[in-house]
């Protein structure tokens, strides 16, 4: 990895966050600003949620040709396809909100984020010293989408309420602007991969597989992440049989979302004292118990405890996987390696939903939590198979 750390040379690493946070931000304003104009149109409730599974349609598609050109080309090019995406995107309802427009703009402001993230992350972690480093460095990436989200949606709720979704829209074609602000001062590295070969076709990412560190990572991954999916789907559906309230559905989500925060800054000032595998195995224990025992926490301050600390062990993973997954993946091929885990994640994000909610109609509303505690038991086997940060390069079948 290239010196220095972003620890002594802040702004280059600071720019490349902020370049996130300015797409990101983009995407979860115009997904806010376009659920509201369709409900304001008349649209019934399932049109908004065919219109925001575009939004993570677009990754999927996206994913390993966003690892290859990160492989091939660095940081700049993708992030400038990336900022051409997302302002047409959300420049699109801003002259027409017909739901045609708004779903070209799902496509392409998703796609936007996914297809700069892969760059993002790659660049971020070739800007890291050591293993602390990676650890640090991907401790604050994962806050940006998280800035992101709590940031964006208030300020285009406020400008939908008091100016008009015209005005939100607008604001939205205002961030990828700051993104490639920041992204222009990004400093420029050489554009080719080790040797100056590039990965010839996407059978060279699927064939990352074929390590076994790199594929065990990913069903963890995978694991966790559809965990975090069962809390999102079904605390509302838990709290609604317990006749709560909104605000105190909205508490629950947001002790989940802060313990999440917390623990990503925790592992910023500790990260140098923190083995990933371990960490990893902490967290799987911690959800899984977690999971197993929600649905009998007694009311809103009971859910806002487990919700709480389902985030603290499902918001430390991303830091621990991108960090680990950088360390395993061959020379050249990190921009790849990530992209597999944008691809199985987001796959995830879009199928588990669905069979949640058969899961909980055709039985009970904390069935999806027991079902990923069990998944969370099963992926302990691959989880203690991860190899350590010597042995990962080697690690291969």
């Amino acid at each position: 990895m290239k010196e220095p750390s972003p620890l002594d040379s802040r702004r280059p690493f600071v720019l490349v966050v902020v370049t996130l946070i300015g797409l990101h931000s983009c995407m979860a304003a115009t997904r806010v600003a376009a659920s509201l104009s369709v409900l304001a149109q008349g649209y019934p409730a399932w049109v908004v949620g065919a219109l925001l599974s575009l939004y993570g349609l677009a990754p999927i598609g996206l994913s390993l040709w966003a690892g290859r050109m990160a492989d091939r080309h660095g940081f700049h090019r993708p992030v400038a396809w990336s900022i051409g995406f997302a302002l047409f995107g959300a420049a699109l309802p801003v002259l027409t909100q017909h739901l045609a427009a708004l779903a070209v703009s799902g496509l392409l402001t998703g796609g936007a984020v996914a297809f700069a993230a892969v760059a993002i992350q790659r660049e971020a972690g070739l800007m890291a010293r050591d293993v602390g480093d990676l650890k640090r460095v991907f401790s604050w990436v994962a806050l940006g989408p998280a800035l992101s989200n709590t940031i964006a949606p208030v300020v285009t709720g406020l400008l939908i309420d008091h100016v008009g979704f015209r005005a939100a829209f607008v604001f939205g074609t205002l961030l990828p602007l700051v993104a490639a602000w920041a992204a222009w001062r990004v400093p420029r590295l050489a554009e080719s991969l080790p040797g100056g070969s590039s990965p010839a076709s996407f059978r060279s990412a699927f064939g990352l597989l074929r390590h076994t560190h790199l594929r065990n990572l990913l069903l963890v991954n995978v694991a966790m992440a559809a965990s975090w999916d069962a809390h999102t789907f079904t605390i509302p559906v838990v709290g609604h049989a317990r006749e709560l309230s909104a605000s105190s559905i909205g508490l629950v989500l947001g002790s989940f979302a802060v313990a999440s925060t917390v623990v990503r800054l925790g592992i910023s000032s500790f990260a140098q004292r923190i083995d990933e595998k371990r960490a990893l195995l902490a967290a799987i224990t911690l959800a899984t118990g977690t999971l197993l025992i929600y649905a009998w926490l007694p009311g809103t301050l009971g859910m806002m405890i487990g919700s709480a600390l389902l985030g603290l062990a499902l918001g430390s993973v991303q830091p621990m996987v991108l960090s680990m997954l950088h360390q395993g993946a061959p020379p050249g091929q990190q921009g790849q390696a990530l992209a597999l885990r944008m691809l199985f994640t987001n796959a995830a994000t879009i199928a588990m939903p669905v069979g949640f909610g058969f899961l909980a109609a055709a039985t009970v509303s904390s069935a999806p939590m027991w079902l990923m505690a069990a998944l969370l038991l099963a992926a302990r086997i691959p989880a203690r198979r991860l190899s350590t940060s010597s042995e990962a390069d080697a690690a291969r079948v």
